[in-house]
């Protein structure tokens, strides 16, 4: 009885790790910040999505990802890159302090294709791990709704 016991909650585990592991599906983006710098901005504390984006930002795209840019037409293995650092404002200057999160945008039409394509994740302050979006990206998309023409996008290509 013990070991169909075991066996029943290893064929229980093995469907739920599936589970878990496809949750998170969008990987911390080694090397981002040797992609192509896209565009810089900064969120004060009275702007309206200042809780939680306030800070500076910085925008990466690999190599696809800038192509899409360009032709606003994305191909899977496009990833964007929203790096986020908290502000430190003195001596007439604003400052870089601590990163607050990296959130990350992964084009892939078939595995994402509920959310226009794009898989979406957070990794909390430096970690490559610790993942701060738990709603699997679906708040991250209600959001990017409002890009919609622009397929999801809200940064742009410039010269």
């Amino acid at each position: 009885m013990k070991r169909l016991a075991l066996l029943g909650t290893i064929f229980v585990s093995v469907p739920l790790l599936a589970v878990a592991m496809t949750t998170h599906s969008v990987a911390y983006p080694e090397g981002y910040r040797s992609w192509t710098h896209v565009k810089s901005m900064v969120i004060h504390p009275d702007h309206g999505l200042a809780d939680p984006f306030e800070g500076i930002h910085h925008v990466y795209a690999n190599d696809s990802a800038l192509a899409g840019l360009r032709s606003n037409t994305y191909e899977d293995g496009a990833v964007l890159v929203f790096d986020l650092l908290s502000q430190v404002p003195g001596g007439g200057a604003t400052q870089e302090g601590e990163r607050k999160f990296i959130g990350v945008m992964e084009y892939d039409a078939e595995r994402f294709a509920a959310t226009g394509g794009w898989g979406f994740e957070a990794f909390a302050g430096n970690s490559t791990v610790e993942r701060a979006v738990n709603d699997g990206g679906a708040s991250c998309f209600a959001c990017h709704q409002g890009a919609k023409e622009d397929n999801y996008v809200f940064s742009k290509y410039r010269d």
